[in-house]
């Protein structure tokens, strides 16, 4: 009478975990994009104030590969200032602590013994 109720399938689970922190990692960085880009113009987007340097143009896309597949970044465009992010080398398409990151995410949710 030893049925098992619930089946898993862990290469499915693997999947999805690496697809969450593949995610993560892309919505992560995207954000520090546009708080970079904030804390260059002094502004908000669409906000205006006196403190303003420069503007906003739209983004343009990056690819950046790690080890939880590729991430596609948006790159803040801006008029006035140049955009040099410092999370990330201007020709770099392959990043090593964002790889850290993820492999670190990755063993904390997915628990042992799964």
């Amino acid at each position: 009478m030893s049925e098992k109720i619930v089946q898993l399938n862990e290469e499915v689970i693997k999947g999805q975990l690496k697809e969450l922190v593949r995610g993560s990692v892309e919505e992560t960085l995207n954000e520090l994009l546009e708080a970079e880009a904030e804390k260059l113009t002094q502004a908000a987007r669409y906000e205006r104030n006196e403190q303003r340097q420069g503007y906003r143009s739209g983004h343009y896309n990056r690819n950046l590969t790690t080890t939880s597949g590729d991430v596609t970044l948006k790159m803040p465009k801006l008029k006035g200032i140049s955009f040099e992010t410092a999370i990330i080398e201007r020709y770099r398409r392959r990043e090593s602590s964002v790889e850290r990151l993820s492999l670190r995410c990755t063993w904390l949710a997915y628990p042992s013994g799964v």
